[in-house]
């Protein structure tokens, strides 16, 4: 499906506030509520809009600490790298990974309370038995930036 400006402003405008009315959003991107519905729900079965969430700010639910994980497996066959992503897959506290192309072969940011949380995380799961040979783990220091919307 090929965007054009008003499908991007309508992505742009969704990005910001997932819960906006349709009427509303259509007044934002100058159009009228029935085609600005029928470009939504477009958009919507092409895939480019594949979920509503809510942001949540994990520190004030008891997640404060991310944490970088960079991950060498036992093997890159493809047995191996199945077992590891069906195993992230499974782990709540993976809140993004990454299979890498370069040093490591995976990247994953993993959320948990506080340093005991992510130490015992760690040794429960970032083990052999999920394909993982070695992990280096990064803290960061700042939140410089996180932003969700992309920019279009």
């Amino acid at each position: 499906m090929a965007l054009d400006q008003i499908d991007k402003r309508i992505l742009r405008e969704l990005q910001r506030d997932g819960r906006l009315q349709n009427v509303e959003l259509a007044r934002r991107v100058g159009l009228s509520p029935s085609p600005c519905l029928r470009r939504v729900r477009l958009l919507e079965e092409a895939g480019i809009i594949s979920r509503y969430v809510a942001v949540v700010d994990q520190a004030k639910v008891g997640l404060s600490l991310s944490m970088f994980a960079r991950v060498w497996l036992t093997a890159q066959d493809a047995e191996t790298i199945d077992h590891f992503i069906e195993a992230m897959r499974r782990l709540p506290e993976v809140v993004e990974c990454y299979i890498m192309l370069g040093e490591s072969d995976a990247l994953l940011r993993v959320v948990v309370a506080d340093l005991e949380g992510y130490r015992r995380f760690q040794s429960t799961h970032l083990t052999r038995r999920n394909g993982i040979q070695n992990v280096k783990t990064d803290v960061p220091s700042q939140t410089v930036k996180q932003v969700f919307a992309l920019p279009l």
